[in-house]
């Protein structure tokens, strides 16, 4: 059984993560830790509490995280993405309360995992630095970390150049790839395949086991909407943390390369990241995701989510 913490901002995308890895047998998700990305922290917070209510697991730890960059900037969100509430045209009840936990909390679960713990980061990379930076021995006790983000070769899609998590904190990024240890990027080179399509969502949506059943075609056609228009002709919408949560335990889904990975602070082409691919350069630490094998991607999903 993996025990994973998660760091996310939901988000659409996120919201499926935390599906597939509330529905799995082999994760065990030991805790939630939230923070501003496709949506305030606030909004971020009560949408991991609500998905957590939904599955009637309350004793999943909801962890408030960081509310902005290390470097503050003016805040972007999403709606036109994720919705005014980050799960699309759902939204919690108005009078949904919940329970939350300070950082420490993180330090707990890290002691209580020992060795064990797995980290898995679907949002801006802050949080995780701060954690970083508060428990530098606990981190040595994780047992390994997983990040979405950046783009190699490719365009981004927060700008021409880059991914929107990297983006959104590249100091943090750089500080988060050059303190993990056993770490797996999967970046939008193989998240960008991982497309769910109306057909394969409207079999999920008719198992009426799965306790998030009732909401998974809504938030589907509002996310798939997004990326009709930003990407004519695709077939359906690129679920990119999806796939992350999943190689904790498939990871034969991709295939990888090993590199050192850097991130670009500077405005001009801030958030872009990139590796050294000369013929003559050395392997890195970094294990990167960079060609998803889409029918087991499908396959993986669907006895999941059913």
């Amino acid at each position: 059984m993996k025990k994973v913490l998660l760091f996310c901002d939901p988000g659409i995308d996120d919201s499926l993560a935390i599906m597939y890895a509330m529905l799995h047998p082999n994760i065990e998700l030991v805790g939630i830790v939230t923070s501003y990305g496709n949506v305030s922290r606030k909004e971020a917070t009560t949408n991991a509490a609500y998905l957590t209510w939904l599955a009637g697991r309350s004793d999943i730890a909801i962890i408030p995280g960081a509310s902005m960059p290390m470097n503050e900037e003016d805040l972007v969100f999403y709606p036109e993405i994720h919705g005014e509430d980050g799960i699309g045209p759902i939204s919690p009840p108005n009078n949904f309360q919940f329970q939350t936990y300070s950082m420490d909390m993180v330090r707990l679960l890290i002691e209580k995992y020992r060795n064990e713990l797995v980290i898995v980061d679907l949002g801006r990379p802050t949080t995780l630095a701060i954690v970083f930076t508060l428990f530098p021995n606990h981190i040595e006790m994780v047992h390994s970390f997983y990040l979405m983000g950046g783009a190699f070769f490719i365009p981004g899609n927060a700008t021409a150049l880059a991914e929107a998590n990297f983006y959104g904190d590249p100091a943090a990024t750089n500080f988060v790839l050059n303190s993990a240890h056993n770490l797996t990027l999967t970046p939008l080179n193989a998240t960008q395949s991982a497309i769910l399509t109306q057909d394969i969502v409207n079999v999920i949506s008719n198992n009426k086991e799965n306790n998030y059943s009732f909401m998974i075609n809504d938030i589907f056609k509002y996310y798939y909407a997004f990326y009709k228009k930003s990407t004519p002709g695709i077939p359906g919408a690129p679920i990119h943390d999806l796939l992350t949560i999943m190689l904790v335990n498939d990871p034969e889904i991709a295939d990888y390369i090993n590199y050192d990975v850097k991130v670009i602070e500077d405005a001009d082409a801030k958030g872009m990241s990139y590796i050294d691919y000369r013929p003559a350069s050395k392997a890195g630490k970094t294990k990167i995701a960079v060609k998803l094998h889409y029918e087991l991607f499908i396959e993986k999903v669907k006895s999941i989510m059913l």
